[in-house]
């Protein structure tokens, strides 16, 4: 892979890394003794009882029940994104994990996080 292909991969890599991080930072919380956790934020309640105020509480929790899963999927995605990074200096960057081989230039535009070949991804 020529020295400006790599270059325009790790930059897609930098813009992702940060657009994902701007999204998790809307709901969650870096957790500071896990690498690479973010904590989904819990409602909080004023204390509040009535209908209204266990309505709105209700919804909060709903709401944090929904964010939950979408919290976990993007830090997958981070964390392959972070992988990536890791790789993009030394040789491992584009190579399958799994058979070793070179992974699609055209699969690694597309999705430059990408750590299967598309043969091992299936």
């Amino acid at each position: 892979m020529n020295k400006q292909t790599l270059e325009e991969l790790k930059d897609k890599l930098e813009k992702e890394k940060a657009a994902l991080e701007g999204q998790l930072k809307t709901f969650a919380d870096k957790d500071p003794n896990l690498k690479g956790d973010w904590d989904s934020k819990f409602p909080k309640f004023n204390g509040e009882f009535g209908g209204a105020a266990l309505e709105s509480a209700a919804d909060e929790v709903e709401e944090y029940g929904t964010r939950l899963p979408v919290e976990h999927s993007m830090e997958l995605k981070l964390r392959d994104i972070n992988i990536a990074l890791e790789k993009i200096g030394t040789k491992d960057y584009g190579k399958c994990e799994d058979c070793g081989k070179d992974i699609d230039e055209k699969r690694l535009m597309v999705n430059p996080a990408a750590r299967l070949c598309m043969k091992c991804q299936k």
